[in-house]
């Protein structure tokens, strides 16, 4: 591969690009909030809309949990529960309506073409990044696929960021990272890359701007408008 390859973004040369998962390569909500609200009802909880899981995602399967769990009943054996529960019916029933967005493949196909490095990031434990990634898109297009895993703290602490940037070689400023929420705009932003909020995924515009983003793109292929 060409390691000199780029686009050029708001005069920045990009060499690489990190994607977010649930809400920006792949529309994932759905399969959530069915899993989680199977797991409420198990615990007497009461359920939750799509809409309401839309805010509670981001940040990890357990804040996932405590954000869905009624405040009373926080107490960790609780949410220890849950959480047993929850990765064991998502782990059967995480591809049951969750799809990649409309123009992922041929954006991510076209950057692969452009001899780009590209990469996924997510909050979303490490197996079921990977999962996802195997069954709705094409794993070989990424050079590197992370989750939440023991040894990188979660977004939008940098290291995870700041680790696939070291394996590329590639400076911070060189690489692009693409999501729809504060997480991901301030994951980009401690890191020190292009922050670009993805407007189809699970966050408003406003979130968006207000924790950085440098560039809000409305369709996938945006990105490739926004570059030469």
């Amino acid at each position: 591969m060409n390691d000199m390859a780029y686009i050029e973004i708001q005069g920045r040369k990009i060499e690489g690009v990190i994607f977010d998962l649930d809400g920006t390569l792949v529309d994932s909500i759905a399969d959530i909030g069915d899993s989680m609200n199977r797991v409420m009802l198990h615990m007497n909880f009461p359920t939750h809309t799509y809409a309401d899981y839309r805010y509670f995602v981001g940040k990890g399967l357990r804040e996932l949990i405590i954000n869905a769990v009624p405040e009373a009943h926080r107490q960790d054996h609780i949410i220890d529960e849950c959480y047993r529960l929850m990765n064991k019916d998502y782990g059967n029933n995480y591809i049951n309506k969750t799809k990649a967005y409309d123009g992922i493949e041929s954006l991510v196909s076209r950057l692969k073409e452009k001899d780009i490095k590209l990469a996924v990031l997510s909050n979303k434990l490490e197996e079921m990044t990977r999962k996802v990634v195997v069954e709705l898109l094409e794993e070989s297009t990424f050079e590197m696929v992370m989750g939440l895993n023991q040894e990188i703290p979660r977004k939008p602490d940098p290291q995870g960021a700041m680790f696939i940037s070291r394996q590329w070689k590639i400076k911070p400023e060189n690489i692009a990272y693409v999501g729809d929420t504060s997480t991901d705009m301030q994951t980009a932003k401690n890191a020190g890359m292009i922050a670009i909020g993805a407007l189809w995924g699970f966050r408003t515009k406003e979130e968006l701007v207000e924790h950085g983003a440098d560039i809000l793109l409305k369709h996938p292929l945006d990105l490739l408008k926004n570059s030469h």
